[in-house]
């Protein structure tokens, strides 16, 4: 099954709009769809959560970098003759349960 991403969209932003995954220009009907107050997009997007202890200490000394999923998705609209351009929130990506039989 495809995975599929579906992000509120608040109310007072109106048509028409533009939206941009990680700034990139999207096309409604090809990279996204618009379902009554909702952006579904039909690919997977994620935000990185909190990073863990282990992570900054990793980050820190330099051993590895924070190379996780990160997408950011904005809407730009006009409102009172301006633009403006929102953030919406993209789900969390979800921690990697360790599997208790690698032990």
């Amino acid at each position: 099954m495809e995975k599929r991403t579906r992000i509120e969209v608040p109310a007072y932003v109106t048509r028409p709009f533009e939206v941009f995954v990680n700034g990139v220009p999207q096309a409604e009907g090809s990279d996204y769809e618009h379902v009554g107050s909702s952006l579904v997009f039909p690919r997977q997007l994620a935000r990185e959560g909190k990073l863990g202890f282990w992570r900054w200490l990793r980050m820190g000394l330099g051993v590895a970098g924070s190379y996780r999923q990160n997408d950011s998705v904005d809407v730009v609209f006009a409102a009172d003759g301006r633009r403006i351009v929102k953030a919406l929130l993209v789900p969390l990506l979800e921690e990697p349960q360790a599997d208790p039989d690698e032990r």
